[in-house]
């Protein structure tokens, strides 16, 4: 680390003058394929009633439609990010636009919920190939400062993409239908990879590339994950203590045990175990997935309560996300302005901090909540305290790496924020219970939101021990000056 900050010092004028002659339409173009994935995870929670008619969903497809997504993302990632680093990172991209792109027009026109959970589950593959190549991209074309501003504002996207996936889903649901929702993507995922070809230069194959794949450990990964949601999601019916309950958390642990074995034993693991002692990269990496956790299980399980207990429709719940998605603007645009003075440490402790008060007021409502004076206020505190973290969490955890593993790097750090939305979402349904009525939801909305008070106060307490801390300004450094030559 202190290693690369003086490199960056001794080579300060250099990288300031290439910074200049970078333009950011490949940052444009990237954000455009990445701000598609993101809002993705977050909206269909709107649409869910709508498509639950039209396609006859059980209870269990209503979770199986937004997890599928996101475990599939989320576990895959880490292959995703070995492939962005062994193989051609735009081919990586456009391999990964391509498939999602096919499986958003496969869920617009699916006649099933089965139809439906595997082509999501298929858009979350695409995802985890397009994401870590994504950022990859960014990483190789970007130095210095111009690369800290470029992780600024892909943290802020990740952020502000989960708020805006439920105003633009009740936009689209009432005025064209639940089904374009998907055929939004097509569009955009065409736009984006033309721009790919036009913009992105192709990278470099490393010799032996497909023999290095450690296929083995991304299955175990994946059926574990999927294991522990089943298992989580399962204990709103069969409760904690039950036969089923004990099965599936038993199978959950035993595959990703399996995952720690092969991962010690092939000789070109998923992860690579030095990968584990970037100290930085790991902390972040779990930040950011509690973090995520809370936010996008807190937005499905408030998508309901608008609707059930308010009453709102689908375009007006949509829009009473706006405030929580313009206060997470807020928040990042003025970390972005603080990166240079306050360490993204730091902005993570006040920033979790924030986000716990803003839960707490959640919290408190009465039997008879309005939106301006009991939802509103906690949803603006909330979205205040969320906008520095994904910021900070972006900078922090990119922190040190060369360019040569920022595929994997990226690949780790969003899978926190893939598993931990799956995770999330299923704890946070199980914390609830009943969802299905607005006696229940009013019961369980202020409990809820006491269970993400305690966890933002004791993830600040982590984020405050286990985070090093870095100094303000230093967030362009990263990888080092040599990654923003490639792709000239």
């Amino acid at each position: 680390m202190s290693h690369a900050h003086s490199a960056v010092a001794e080579t300060a004028h250099h990288e300031s003058a290439e910074e200049t002659r970078r333009p950011w339409t490949v940052l444009g173009v990237m954000l455009m394929a990445q701000l598609m994935v993101i809002l993705d995870v977050s909206v269909v929670n709107v649409a869910l009633p709508s498509i639950g008619t039209a396609l006859d969903f059980t209870s269990g497809d209503y979770q199986w439609t937004v997890s599928a997504y996101v475990l599939l993302s989320g576990g895959l990632l880490l292959l995703g990010g070995r492939l962005a680093d062994l193989l051609d990172r735009r081919t990586m991209f456009l391999t990964g636009l391509t498939l999602f792109t096919t499986a958003s027009l496969v869920s617009a026109t699916a006649s099933s919920a089965a139809a439906l959970i595997l082509s999501r589950g298929a858009q979350g593959a695409g995802a985890a190939m397009l994401t870590p190549a994504a950022l990859s991209i960014i990483m190789s074309t970007y130095a210095g400062r111009q690369r800290a501003t470029a992780l600024a504002i892909w943290g802020t996207i990740g952020s502000l993409g989960i708020a805006l996936g439920v105003l633009f889903g009740g936009v689209l649901t009432t005025g064209f239908g639940w089904r374009s929702i998907f055929f939004v993507n097509i569009p955009i995922g065409i736009m984006a990879g033309a721009q790919t070809l036009r913009r992105v230069q192709r990278g470099e194959r490393a010799p032996g590339a497909v023999r290095r794949l450690d296929l083995p450990g991304a299955a175990t990964l994946v059926t574990g994950l999927l294991s522990l949601v089943y298992a989580i999601e399962g204990t709103r019916t069969h409760g904690w203590s039950s036969a089923h309950t004990l099965i599936a958390f038993t199978a959950a642990a035993a595959l990703l045990a399996a995952f720690a074995v092969i991962e010690r034993i092939v000789p070109s693991p998923l992860v690579p175990p030095h990968t584990w002692r970037v100290r930085s990269l790991i902390s972040a990496s779990a930040v950011m997935a509690v973090i995520t956790g809370a936010v996008v299980g807190v937005i499905f399980l408030s998508s309901l309560f608008l609707q059930t207990v308010s009453g709102s429709s689908a375009i007006v719940t949509g829009l009473q996300f706006l405030p929580l998605a313009g206060s997470i603007t807020a928040g990042a645009m003025v970390a972005s302005h603080l990166l240079g003075k306050v360490s993204p440490k730091t902005m993570m402790v006040v920033g979790l901090v924030v986000v716990a008060a803003g839960a707490l007021m959640l919290a408190s409502m009465d039997r008879n909540p309005g939106y301006v004076t009991d939802v509103l206020p906690g949803f603006v505190l909330m979205g205040l305290g969320v906008g520095p973290m994904f910021v900070a969490i972006s900078v922090a955890a990119m922190a040190g790496i060369p360019a040569e593993h920022s595929g994997l790097a990226s690949g780790v750090m969003m899978t926190g924020h893939e598993v931990g939305a799956a995770l999330g979402v299923a704890t946070l349904t199980a914390v609830a219970g009943d969802l299905t009525t607005r006696a229940g939801l009013l019961d369980s909305f202020p409990h809820v939101f006491q269970v993400v008070a305690i966890a933002m106060v004791a993830l600040a307490g982590f984020a405050a021990i286990a985070v090093p801390r870095q100094p303000a300004g230093a967030a362009g450094h990263g990888a080092g000056h040599h990654g923003g030559h490639r792709g000239h």
